[in-house]
């Protein structure tokens, strides 16, 4: 079958471009002193949303060593009740 020209293949479909997203640097990785600890939630609390769940690896940038680590320790701190399981206003 022929196709007229102002038919394309793609059947009116657009196509879109990923935007580019600068990749993010392990901050431990980067930053030697910084140390995962369960007692210092301050630290922590940058990994886990209002909602009280644990950012993944992909949108926080951590490598998976220190991902793993950080999981850990946000699961520590909260069995000790030094983090909450979820948030306070439901």
């Amino acid at each position: 079958m022929y196709r007229r020209k102002d038919q394309s293949k793609d059947h009116g479909k657009k196509k879109r471009r990923r935007a580019f997203t600068r990749r993010r640097v392990c901050r431990f990785c980067a930053d030697k002193k910084a140390k995962v600890d369960y007692r210092d939630p301050s630290s922590l609390k940058f990994f886990i949303t209002e909602r009280g769940k644990i950012i993944p690896r992909r949108i926080s940038g951590n490598c998976a060593t220190h991902q793993r680590k950080v999981a850990k320790a946000i699961k520590q701190a909260r069995q000790i009740a030094l983090m909450p399981y979820t948030s306070s206003t439901v």
